[in-house]
């Protein structure tokens, strides 16, 4: 399990000597739960996010154990090194959003026709409760040629999550190479 700490002070002074010992910067929050300013070793955050096999997963926080979602998170724009993670409780039983990533299988026959496959959304936000949250979509591209795409309507869910996407916006799909 990820453990942190809880920051004392928020200050930009306070949060330059933590990021110089080798900390994240992090806010977890949640409707109707204070916020907690707290701070991971960026190291094991970064392992911990790699090895989770759910969307939801837990990190303790002083004496708190909860279990959190990422909501969002900030990079360095030139060294890519992570500076700020906000981190959202996933509360049973609330109806929230999230974002729930796409992934795809197979590869496109259209990709022997000169295509190239594009994906245009890498997450889809959907409405749900903490317990339905699906850990990605998997599509299966084998079947698409050129030109062809799947869209957000094609995309089946269970009757609990709700895609509040639009419809009519293409997660993936094959173009023709220039």
């Amino acid at each position: 399990m990820l453990e942190g700490i809880v920051r004392d002070s928020i200050g930009k002074k306070a949060t330059k000597a933590f990021r110089r010992d080798g900390y994240l910067i992090a806010n977890v929050y949640a409707k109707g739960l204070e916020n907690i300013n707290a701070a991971f070793k960026s190291n094991e955050f970064i392992k911990a996010i790699r090895a989770k096999e759910a969307l939801i997963f837990d990190v303790k926080i002083g004496d708190k154990v909860l279990p959190v979602i990422i909501q969002e998170y900030q990079k360095d724009p030139v060294t890519s090194k992570l500076l700020h993670v906000d981190l959202r409780v996933a509360q049973k039983g609330v109806l929230s959003k999230y974002l729930v990533p796409v992934k795809t299988e197979g590869s496109p026959k259209g990709l022997k026709e000169k295509g190239v496959l594009i994906t245009s959304k890498k997450r889809l936000l959907v409405k749900c409760t903490a317990e339905n949250l699906p850990n990605s979509f998997t599509l299966d591209v084998s079947d698409l040629g050129v030109g062809e795409s799947i869209l957000v309507r094609d995309i089946k869910a269970d009757e609990n999550v709700k895609i509040l996407d639009a419809d009519r916006v293409s997660v993936v799909g094959v173009i023709k190479a220039k």
